[in-house]
């Protein structure tokens, strides 16, 4: 995988990542605030439900108080009770039930079948013994009572609320009761919108999830392009500085050899000649011709010393022979020799186990420092100093001269290329470098870090 890739990548797996766990936490919410809701709801129905049964019997009870508050207990009186209480209803499945404290029923207006059965076992579907649980809460002095029974407007069974009472001088068990179907409805349908709406959430979510990763995966092809593009202009830039580079190197061994060996080249071979020519006319003549081959030996000496300054200039075989620190000093004596400047070079440290190309890197930032110096410092003193450590090798380079303006020189594409070519070198190793100039002199330090060893 590519780095550009890796950091779109990076980008995106995140980015999903945190919206998977906000879903998550929105999802959660959402659940419990459902739960909340569902059970204040529920609690709501409830206790309306309950405050609407415990009305509903007390207005029975007080339909029938002048009979039992008279203290009867002959059966017409209790036959008149109950057939005042069957006429009260309320809805399609509201209606008042009568048992007597054995489980016996006693008057049931909707389903007559049970009246005078004996229902004190009766189970309902979950195996509840609802008559002797009722009984029981009527004989704790009332309450509510949750139980199965059958609708009587749909003959099925459905949850149902009860609230009784005892009627301890007739021995009676007094009760109503409310069917839950309808608030369980009620309440599966807010179940369901709370699971639509997170639904919905959940989709909205996704949807920015996935408009978030195209719009990152976008911007980073648009990102990706321009970088190529500026790449690919960095790249012709090189190519073009590269070109250029050698057409001078080019150039100035062209002209080494035209002005130097060439010209020795052709007085070596006229002198030659002439001594030739000599040898043929006596002995007097051959004394001259020794005389022009001794000096035509001297020239081929000359020759054989440009030929090696020149071989030099290309590849030091001493940098590859005795290391840095030794083709540095030899380039310090040749410098004197051939510029006049002086010169003084020192070195501390361990400058050994050095990579060749980085030993060969801060070999041509001398050599392009000392030409630069040459061409344009007026300097009259120079000092290189090479330093090694644990971490890096140092290549200082500085004189005396009169210095220049390095931003102006970095900014103009005309000059400056020697300045450029070395950060570019330095680069290619994972080096560095900095240039201070004024008045005083300038400074080149090239800093070049072992391999083992990488800046934080």
């Amino acid at each position: 995988m590519k780095l550009r890739q890796k950091i779109i990548f990076l980008a995106i797996v995140p980015l999903i990542l945190a919206l998977c766990a906000i879903a998550l936490a929105v999802r959660h919410q959402a659940i419990a605030l459902g739960q909340q809701q569902r059970t204040t709801i529920q609690a709501a129905y409830l206790a309306s439900k309950e405050a609407e049964l415990k009305h509903y019997v007390e207005l029975a009870t007080w339909s029938i108080a002048h009979l039992y508050d008279s203290g009867r207990k002959d059966q017409a009186t209790l036959d008149e009770a109950m057939a005042i209480l069957s006429k009260l209803s309320y809805g399609d499945d509201g209606y008042f039930f009568i048992y007597d404290m054995q489980g016996k029923s006693l008057m049931h207006p909707r389903q007559p079948e049970l009246v005078g059965r004996d229902l004190w076992d009766m189970k309902d579907a979950e195996g509840n013994l609802t008559i002797q649980h009722l009984i029981e809460r009527a004989r704790s002095g009332g309450g509510f009572e949750r139980y199965q029974w059958e609708k009587p407007s749909s003959h099925h069974v459905a949850s149902k609320l009860g609230y009784v009472v005892a009627l301890p001088n007739w021995g009676w068990m007094l009760g109503t009761g409310i069917y839950m179907d309808d608030v369980d409805a009620a309440l599966s349908k807010i179940d369901t919108q709370v699971s639509g709406n997170i639904r919905n959430t959940m989709w909205w979510i996704a949807g920015i999830a996935i408009l978030s990763a195209l719009v990152v995966g976008a911007s980073g092809l648009v990102l990706n392009i321009s970088e190529h593009r500026v790449a690919d202009a960095k790249l012709k830039v090189l190519a073009q500085r590269v070109v250029r580079s050698q057409e001078e190197e080019r150039a100035r061994l062209s002209r080494d050899l035209h002005d130097g060996i060439s010209q020795w080249l052709v007085s070596i071979k006229l002198q030659i000649e002439a001594g030739i020519a000599k040898l043929d006319n006596g002995p007097q003549q051959t004394a001259a011709a020794r005389a022009t081959f001794e000096r035509t030996a001297g020239q081929l000496n000359d020759v054989l010393g440009e030929v090696r300054r020149i071989s030099h200039d290309l590849r030091p075989a001493i940098l590859d022979d005795l290391g840095l620190a030794a083709a540095l000093s030899h380039l310090t004596r040749e410098w004197l020799e051939h510029a006049g400047i002086p010169i003084d070079f020192q070195h501390s440290g361990n400058t050994d186990g050095m990579p060749a190309v980085a030993n060969t890197v801060l070999f041509r930032i001398a050599q392009e420092a000392l030409t630069n110096i040459a061409r344009h410092s007026q300097a009259t003193q120079i000092e290189i100093r090479l330093q090694g450590d644990a971490q890096a090798i140092t290549l200082a380079v500085h004189d005396n001269g009169v210095g220049f303006d390095v931003d102006q020189i970095d900014g103009n594409p005309k000059h400056g290329i020697g300045l450029r070519n070395m950060v570019e070198r330095l680069e290619a190793v994972g080096g560095q470098l900095k240039i201070s100039s004024s008045a005083a002199g300038t400074t080149v330090l090239a800093t070049v870090p072992h391999p083992h060893y990488s800046y934080v």
